[in-house]
C-alpha cells in the first residue's frame, strides 16, 4: 500500500475505509483546552494544523487548567482560545504561541490537529478513523460526513485517471452509506468525463490542488462540537454579529459602509431622505409609474395623461416629453445602457424611444388588449411584455416575437439582473418563476392574496411583492420562495400600488399606499422607519435612484411627483455632512 499523501491514494480501498458508521462514537469527547506537556506542539498553519510527529502524539497529556476568574462575565477559557485562533488567522503566530504558554490553554487537542492534517493531505483512511473519535453534534448523521469525505476521494481518483479504484469507492464505500440516490447517479455520470478539466467543470469542483479540501474541512468542522473544534474565524463571526445587531437597532440606517468597532453605531435622522426637496407638477393627470435611469442622471414618469416625461436629476429640468401614446401609459423601462426607453400603454401597444433624441424608433402591436408591464433582458437585446390577453411575450429589437407563454393575465413582471429568471405575478394570486434561458417554468405558487407589484434585488436572490389583500409587502427568497420578512402598515385595497428596494445597500424597502403616505422599512428587521406625508391622494409608485443612497421619488393620483432627499440641515456650506459613514 502506498503512503496516503496528496493525490497518492491507497491501492486497496478496503484497508483504508472504516465502513458505515452509526451515530454512536467511540472514545471520550475532549475539547483540547488544557496545556500540552513534553513535546506537545501548539497549533500552527492554516486551520491551526499542528505538525504530525510521533513525539507530539505520544507525549501530549491533558492537564486540567487552574480555575480562573471570568472575563467580564465571559468564560475566560473560551475568550482565550478564540483570541488564540484569531491570532493565527491574523498571522501573529509567535504571539499566539506565547498566549498559549502564558494562559496554559491550548487551541485544540492533538486528535483535532491530526484530523485537520489528514483531510488537508488527502489521507482519507486516517481522517475517517480520527473522525469517529471526535465529539460530533448529536443531530448530525455521521454517514453524511463520511459521504462527503469519500466523495472527495472519489473525485481525486477520477482526476488522476484511476477510474478502476474510483468505481470501487463508488460501489463499496459511497453506496453503502445510504445517502441520496440522485447524488450517487450524479457521481457515476462523472466517470464519463473526458479530461480532468471536464471533470472539474461538470462537478463544479476545483480539484485536489485547489481549495476543495479546505472547503471540505470547513464543512466537516460545522458538525463537530465547537468546544472540540472552534468554528473557523470565530472572532470575525462574532464581530459580524455585533455589527448586524447594531445595524438592526438603528432606525435610520442607510449606509453601505460597515460600522466601526470603536464605537456604538447610530445613524442620524437628518442624514436620512425624509424631506421633499422638489415637486414636479407638469403631468395633468394621475402619475402611475416612475423609474430612474441606471446611471441615476434621469427620471422617467408615466401618466394617465398619455405622456411620458424625462427629467434631469441634477437640475430637475424637463428634458423630454414623449407624446404619441393614444391611451394612458402604464409602464416605462430604461434599457440597460439607458439609450432607449420602453413604454407600455393601454391601447395594446409598446413603443421604443431613443432617449437622447426623444424619437420613437419602434412601435409594436404587442397584444390584443392593454399592455400592463414590460422589462428588459440584461443584455439589452430583448424585452418582455405582459398583458391582460393572457400572453407573455419576448421581443427582439426589430419588434419580432421570440417566445410566448400563455395562460395568465399578468399584473407585473421582473427579470433578475443575472438574466437567469423571469418572475411574473398574475390576477389569480400566483407567482410564476421561469428559467429565462431555457424558457421552462421552474415553479409556480398561489399566495392567496391579490398581488400588484414585484421587484428583484440587485443580487438576484430576493423579491418583494405587494400583497393587496393582506395590506402587506412580503420579502421572499427566489430560490426557495421562503418568506424572509413582512412589512406592514401601508394601506391597499382597490388600486395597483408599487414597491421598490432602496438605500445604500438595498437595506430599505419602500411602498406607496392608498392613505397618501410613502412607507419606508428597514429590510432586515421589518421595522417601519417612517410613513412620509406629502401626497394628497393614493401614492401609486416609488422609485429609488440606483446611484444615490439618499434620493428617491414617489408619484400619485394628485398628479405630482415628489423628490425625496435629506433635509437642508444635512448640508453645510454646500457640502454634505459625513456622519457615521454616510456620504
Amino acid at each position: 500500500m502506498r503512503q496516503e499523501n496528496g493525490n497518492n491514494i491507497p491501492e486497496s480501498t478496503t484497508n483504508t475505509s472504516i465502513g458505515v458508521l452509526s451515530n454512536s462514537r467511540n472514545g471520550s469527547a475532549r475539547n483540547g483546552t488544557a496545556k500540552a506537556n513534553g513535546n506537545g506542539t501548539s497549533a500552527a498553519g492554516l486551520f491551526g494544523v499542528k505538525e504530525d510527529t510521533d513525539s507530539a502524539a505520544s507525549s501530549f497529556a491533558m492537564v486540567p487548567s487552574a480555575p480562573t476568574a471570568d472575563y467580564f462575565g465571559h468564560d475566560r477559557e473560551e475568550v482565550t482560545r478564540i483570541i488564540m485562533q484569531s491570532l493565527w488567522d491574523l498571522g501573529y503566530h509567535r504571539t499566539a504561541m506565547k498566549l498559549e504558554e502564558d494562559s496554559e490553554y491550548t487551541l485544540e487537542a492533538p486528535e483535532v490537529s491530526h484530523f485537520k492534517q489528514a483531510v488537508l493531505r488527502g489521507e482519507w483512511g486516517k481522517a475517517e478513523k480520527l473522525l469517529c473519535n471526535l465529539d460530533i453534534n448529536k443531530d448530525v448523521d455521521v454517514n453524511a460526513l463520511l459521504f462527503c469525505m469519500r466523495q472527495q476521494k472519489f473525485l481525486e481518483l477520477l482526476e488522476v485517471g484511476d477510474t478502476t479504484r474510483a468505481l470501487s469507492v463508488l460501489r463499496t464505500e459511497l453506496t453503502p452509506l445510504n445517502q441520496s440516490e440522485e447524488k450517487l447517479h450524479g457521481l457515476a455520470s462523472l466517470m464519463m468525463c473526458l479530461s480532468p478539466d471536464d471533470l472539474r467543470k461538470n462537478a463544479n469542483w476545483d480539484g485536489a490542488t485547489g481549495n476543495s479540501r479546505k472547503t471540505l474541512l470547513s464543512h466537516l468542522s460545522k458538525s463537530i462540537t465547537p468546544s472540540t473544534m472552534i468554528p473557523e474565524h470565530r472572532l470575525a463571526s462574532l464581530l459580524d454579529q455585533v455589527k448586524q445587531a447594531q445595524v438592526a437597532k438603528c432606525q435610520y440606517h442607510n449606509s453601505a459602509i460597515p460600522p466601526s468597532l470603536y464605537s456604538d453605531h447610530r445613524c442620524h435622522k437628518d442624514q436620512f431622505p425624509l424631506s421633499t426637496i422638489k415637486t414636479l407638477t407638469e403631468h395633468s393627470d394621475e402619475v402611475w409609474f416612475l423609474q430612474f435611469s441606471h446611471d441615476g442622471t434621469r427620471l422617467a414618469s408615466a401618466s394617465q395623461d398619455q405622456s411620458v416625461m424625462i427629467w434631469d436629476t441634477e437640475t430637475w429640468e424637463l428634458l423630454h416629453k414623449l407624446t404619441g401614446h393614444s391611451s394612458p401609459v402604464t409602464y416605462v423601462q430604461w434599457s440597460p445602457d439607458d439609450s432607449k426607453l420602453l413604454t407600455a400603454y393601454a391601447e395594446q401597444k409598446v413603443m421604443l424611444w431613443d432617449t437622447q433624441t426623444a424619437q420613437c424608433i419602434l412601435k409594436i402591436d404587442a397584444h390584443t388588449v392593454r399592455v400592463i408591464c414590460c422589462a428588459w433582458a440584461p443584455d439589452g437585446q430583448t424585452f418582455v411584455t405582459g398583458s391582460d390577453d393572457m400572453e407573455l411575450t419576448v421581443w427582439n429589437l426589430r419588434g419580432e416575437p421570440v417566445h410566448k407563454w400563455h395562460g395568465h393575465r399578468i399584473y407585473d413582471l421582473a427579470i433578475t439582473p443575472d438574466g437567469k429568471r423571469l418572475i411574473t405575478i398574475n390576477t389569480s394570486c400566483e407567482v410564476h418563476v421561469y428559467n429565462f434561458v431555457t424558457r421552462e417554468l421552474e415553479y409556480e405558487i398561489n399566495l392567496h392574496s391579490e398581488l400588484t407589484s414585484v421587484n428583484v434585488s440587485k443580487d438576484s436572490k430576493f423579491m418583494i411583492i405587494n400583497m393587496a389583500s393582506l395590506q402587506e409587502v412580503h420579502l421572499y427568497e427566489i430560490d426557495t420562495l421562503n418568506l424572509v420578512q413582512k412589512y406592514t402598515g401601508q394601506k391597499q385595497k382597490e388600486f395597483v400600488i408599487r414597491n421598490c428596494f432602496g438605500g445604500a445597500d438595498e437595506n430599505l424597502v419602500l411602498s406607496g399606499s392608498e392613505d397618501g403616505l410613502v412607507y419606508v422599512w428597514q429590510r432586515e428587521s421589518g421595522q417601519l422607519v417612517e410613513g412620509l406625508p406629502g401626497h394628497s391622494g393614493t401614492v401609486n409608485c416609488v422609485a429609488w435612484n440606483p446611484v444615490s443612497p439618499t434620493m428617491f421619488a414617489s408619484a400619485g393620483d394628485d398628479c405630482v411627483i415628489r423628490i425625496w432627499s435629506r433635509s437642508p440641515q444635512g448640508h453645510i456650506k454646500g457640502k454634505i455632512k459625513e456622519i457615521d459613514g454616510i456620504l
